[in-house]
């Protein structure tokens, strides 16, 4: 496994640093699947695992080699050398090939990219570094592992945090756009619309879960609760219980969980399982205007009167208490 990532993580890297020297895409997947199949030919007739080399692609860029032949000819070439030439090219001095490798490998060390990577992100800067310092301290399979490993909790991390933003409709803006709620918008005493920025997944469930209760304890009141899910991407089995879990309580609390703009593959998922059904069918909308429709038919009509915040278009069709005007 060790091998298999550093060969992958070499080629990838390498073929990234041409890249951006000449304005290629690199499609890692293509990339991926090449190496797979080399390596599992190699595996059928004892060979040695494959990858990208260094001081095969840098020379040759440098040389000005534009197409994939240049590996072609330069493998052809190897194996003319090793039938061939093998007694001969023992005489070489280390010390000249060692030399030629260095080259090879300094011409594609992008110092620029690497300094802007530093100044931009802190936690990737740091991440370049904990790997350049393993390289040197370590060997380089467990190096590669060592970095493959901080990424990731670098991901998780930045992942596990999903924005969560209390909306209000604009009642500057004739379509009644949902903007983040500030200090001169008032929110509607019942409902509560919450956007959120971010998958739903095992790793996020906390952070979600933890501000659903603050909603329930500092809004106990505003006992529904519309989720605009348009930038949710992915939903696991954790994220989905949890979203289920949501609306029995305020199902119990005499309110209700409502989903608007969910994805299909989201929707899709959550059908899949008993999220959808706990939370019910007709409290998913893929409209906002018929989902405030459908919510406000189901909020107290009493509170409604007292009400002076008046935020959604059906609030003017109730009559206001007397002296409330």
């Amino acid at each position: 496994m060790a091998v298999a990532i550093v060969s992958l993580t070499q080629s990838v890297s390498i073929a990234k640093a041409i890249a951006l020297r000449t304005g290629q895409r690199i499609d890692g997947n293509q990339e991926f699947i090449g190496q797979g199949l080399s390596n599992m030919a190699a595996g059928l007739f004892s060979g040695f695992p494959t990858s990208a080399s260094v001081n095969r692609s840098g020379p040759n860029l440098e040389a000005g080699a534009v197409t994939p032949m240049a590996a072609v000819f330069a493998g052809i070439l190897l194996a003319a050398i090793v039938l061939v030439f093998a007694p001969l090219v023992a005489w070489l001095p280390l010390p000249a090939v060692a030399g030629v490798l260095c080259l090879a490998g300094w011409s594609l060390i992008d110092l620029t990219r690497i300094r802007a990577t530093l100044r931009m992100s802190p936690g990737e800067g740091g991440v370049l570094l904990l790997t350049m310092f393993a390289t040197l301290v370590m060997r380089l399979e467990v190096a590669v592992l060592v970095g493959v490993a901080t990424s990731l909790l670098l991901y998780l991390n930045r992942t596990s945090r999903p924005t969560m933003r209390s909306l209000v409709p604009d009642d500057r803006s004739p379509e009644r756009t949902l903007v983040p709620v500030e200090a001169d918008r008032r929110e509607c005493p019942q409902l509560k619309i919450m956007s959120v920025e971010g998958s739903i997944y095992f790793g996020a469930v906390n952070h979600v879960a933890t501000h659903f209760d603050t909603l329930r304890e500092f809004s106990p009141d505003q006992k529904h609760l519309l989720l605009i899910a348009r930038n949710v991407n992915f939903v696991d089995v954790a994220g989905a219980d949890l979203l289920a879990s949501e609306s029995k309580r305020r199902v119990a609390d005499g309110g209700a969980l409502y989903l608007h703009g969910l994805r299909p593959q989201v929707e899709t998922f959550l059908g899949r399982g008993d999220a959808l059904g706990t939370i019910g069918a007709g409290r998913v909308f893929t409209s906002k205007s018929v989902a405030i429709a459908d919510i406000f038919t189901r909020l107290d009509p009493e509170i409604c009167r007292r009400c002076t915040a008046r935020i959604f278009y059906e609030c003017q069709q109730i009559e206001p208490i007397s002296g409330e005007r």
